[in-house]
């Protein structure tokens, strides 16, 4: 899992660690294997872990009164996530996190890593960037909404992910841009038209 690359990949993440501090905050974590379609969090559980994404898929959503679920966010390979109802507010989580494909997770229990963080200093830098990324993650999501039209932010989605129509499914894609499955399909159909 700490191939040459990847050890490349996390120290020019982390640019305050050196390759023994990175030994130790993986000391931390712990693999998590979950297979296609499996819950990692349960909608009202409490999980105060932080999960990176090695490989696979992760969906977060919730159920409207009607019924009809409602993507909030995919995550994928090299990104951080977590319930942040859980880990800031120790509060229940209101959605559910599943994997949409096998997925390979290394979680950190949020509180020893705040523990490790809080007693060596040269992981202050870390736990900024951490926290730093997950709310940069739900900012831009806001933002989309506000500034972007559906098909600019269908756009935005493949510009950063182009694999992701292959992976996940076009009613999971529709909820999560705030649209319906057939305004995906016009969408789709104006782009190609287009070309």
């Amino acid at each position: 899992m700490l191939n040459e690359e990847k050890i490349k990949f996390y120290l020019d993440t982390f640019k305050t660690l050196r390759f023994e501090d990175l030994v130790k905050l993986f000391a931390l974590a712990r693999k998590r294997e979950l297979a296609a379609g499996a819950t990692y969090i349960k909608q009202g559980g409490l999980h105060r872990k932080l999960a990176y994404v090695v490989e696979g898929l992760i969906r977060s959503y919730t159920f409207k009164p009607n019924g009809d679920e409602a993507t909030l966010q995919l995550y994928w390979e090299d990104q951080f996530f977590a319930s942040r109802h859980n880990v800031l507010f120790n509060e229940p989580s209101p959605f559910i996190f599943e994997a949409l494909e096998p997925t390979t997770l290394l979680e950190v229990d949020f509180d020893e890593m705040q523990t490790l963080l809080d007693t060596h200093i040269q992981y202050a830098p870390s736990r900024t960037f951490i926290l730093s990324t997950m709310l940069a993650q739900s900012m831009d999501r806001v933002e989309s909404f506000i500034l972007l039209s559906p098909e600019e932010r269908y756009r935005k989605l493949l510009a950063e992910k182009p694999d992701i129509i292959n992976r996940v499914a076009d009613k999971h894609i529709a909820t999560m841009l705030g649209i319906t499955p057939v305004s995906l399909s016009r969408i789709r159909r104006r782009m190609a038209g287009r070309h």
